[in-house]
């Protein structure tokens, strides 16, 4: 093999990975929405989960980083085992997309398609008419690249010494073997398949061999997602450990059969004769489909099976940790928006925890009470360090305006609910204040405190409520309250100061008393900061 032939070969593999990702990116960006609706479907059986699976690796175009997605998922806690489970056996159907496409010849028309294409990106308007061009240039960039890989082979059809190799190929174990580790090398199960496909184009393969590199191209392809199961949970490892036995089990399944007599390649070759590049298309999606229908009614098994060899329980997690993120989600743009908000909306509970917790403490002297909200208080400061850090992750993501637009304003949401937990973190000092001097407020200040803190919970509840709902109405209506709140508070501050004149109050508690009124109308301007968001 000359060096003309490795360095044709190497750029032909670049510009059909480039193509590969330049469709795919434009595929998600146009269905961006309807991926995360999709998602949200698999919560209901594995059955969705396959289909859903299936759908969303033809359109990011591999099965690899729809895995990835998933242990991420797992991780993160969206995600059981058994929904995992159907969906990477969905994913492994989806990846099939690639092969088939290339079986389709239509590298005449992809100087054509790269030429739309790039007048689409350079010159359209609108972002999903660039999305079309995007989605057309990857089109023809990916045959381009088929081509080329095809072309730097042709010299090989006389070459002993590569001839030689593929006899020894033949041999189904070493078949696996190679198909297994080219894959591994390439982390792509699309581009070692598409590099099958070219020496077919050239005749350096027949179905007899490639047959037994397809089933190592299959194992292989879960490199990628045992590497990002490293430093994840024991679910997580688990998903990742159950996509390489599902194909394992396949690639055992397929071997038997054919060494018992089963003619799989003789059907594979009667449906295309002659045309070895779609025969490899159809042997590629035969496998994953018939092996998805062979292990579904077991898929209890395999997560059984994972379970034994990855053993052990998750570790119990105290508040202090992300519920909805996890890095690998940031890889799918839509779904990354999505689960920072359910992040943002988790804070926003353990914010108004604290205001309940804090004035509990507060009118009932609980230390108990105060030790809980101070330790909230630090995961609070927790979330908004990191999601403030996702923000910023995501900021950089290809993403609509109006994402781009509620990722800008959920940074000011983020910082003024942490500015609620810090006045609820002020209310518990003072509740301390009174708890170590043996201070009492009077029953009427305790009252007026009582009737300021529902208010501003009110306001505050309804607000948080408008944000997870997106609610524009209730935003409206829970920032309506912010005029009655600044009354009340200005009447019961006069109406205090009336009773320490009196000398009805004791000064110092007095003064705790204003101080508690201006901390609760603090948290009533940052709950109306967040109605504001919604109606923004």
């Amino acid at each position: 093999m000359t060096l003309q032939i490795l360095i044709s070969l190497s750029g032909g593999l670049g510009l059909f990975l480039y193509g590969m990702k330049l469709m795919a990116d434009g595929l998600e960006k146009t269905a961006g929405s309807r991926m995360k609706r999709l998602l949200e479907i698999l919560t209901t059986n594995r059955f969705m989960g396959v289909l859903v699976g299936a759908v969303v690796t033809a359109i990011i175009q591999s099965s690899s980083a729809s895995t990835v997605m998933v242990i991420g998922f797992v991780n993160a806690g969206l995600m059981n085992l058994a929904q995992a489970t159907g969906v990477i056996m969905g994913a492994n159907i989806g990846t099939t997309v690639t092969a088939q496409l290339v079986a389709l010849k239509l590298t005449d028309y992809a100087p054509l398609a790269v030429f739309l294409g790039v007048g689409l990106l350079l010159f359209a308007k609108k972002k999903s008419v660039k999305q079309i061009g995007e989605i057309l240039a990857g089109f023809g960039v990916l045959f381009m690249g088929m081509e080329l890989m095809s072309s730097a082979m042709k010299p090989l059809r006389n070459d002993p010494v590569f001839q030689n190799m593929m006899t020894q190929i033949s041999n189904p174990f070493l078949g696996v073997l190679v198909g297994t580790v080219v894959t591994v090398a390439l982390q792509s199960s699309s581009a070692s398949i598409g590099i099958l496909q070219a020496l077919a184009m050239q005749g350096l393969v027949n179905m007899d061999t490639a047959i037994f590199i397809l089933f190592g191209q299959n194992i292989g392809t879960c490199i990628t997602a045992i590497l990002a199961s490293i430093g994840t949970g024991v679910t997580a490892k688990r998903a990742a450990a159950i996509h390489l036995l599902f194909n394992v089990a396949g690639t055992i399944i397929f071997l038997l059969l054919i060494f018992i007599g089963v003619p799989y390649v003789k059907w594979i070759e009667a449906l295309s004769p002659g045309d070895v590049v779609k025969q490899i298309a159809n042997a590629h999606t035969g496998f994953n489909v018939v092996n998805t229908v062979l292990t579904f009614p077991v898929a209890g098994y395999l997560a059984f099976l994972a379970k034994k060899i990855i053993p052990g329980e998750e570790s119990i997690q105290d508040e202090k940790h992300l519920e909805f993120l996890d890095k690998r989600i940031m890889e799918t743009p839509p779904i990354a928006v999505a689960q920072i908000m359910k992040e943002v909306n988790r804070m926003g509970d353990l914010a108004k925890t604290n205001l309940i917790d804090s004035m509990e403490a507060l009118l009932n002297k609980d230390e108990a009470k105060a030790q809980e909200v101070l330790k909230r208080e630090e995961v609070l400061n927790y979330l908004n360090r990191e999601i403030t850090n996702y923000l910023i992750m995501a900021n950089g993501l290809e993403l609509p305006e109006k994402d781009l637009k509620l990722l800008g304003g959920l940074f000011h949401v983020v910082n003024d609910i942490e500015r609620v937990g810090d006045h609820a973190e002020n209310i518990v000092e003072y509740a301390q204040y009174l708890i170590e001097h043996s201070l009492t407020m009077s029953d009427m200040a305790a009252e007026d405190l009582t009737n300021m803190k529902n208010k501003v919970l009110s306001l505050l509840d309804e607000s948080l409520t408008a944000l997870k709902t997106q609610d524009r109405k209730l935003a409206g209506k829970a920032k309506a309250q912010e005029d009655a709140i600044n009354e009340l508070e200005k009447t019961l501050r006069d109406n205090h100061i009336d009773r320490l004149n009196k000398q009805q109050c004791i000064p110092s508690v007095g003064v705790v008393f204003l101080d508690m009124l201006n901390n609760l109308e603090r948290i009533a301007d940052h709950a109306c900061n967040i109605s504001r968001f919604v109606l923004d």
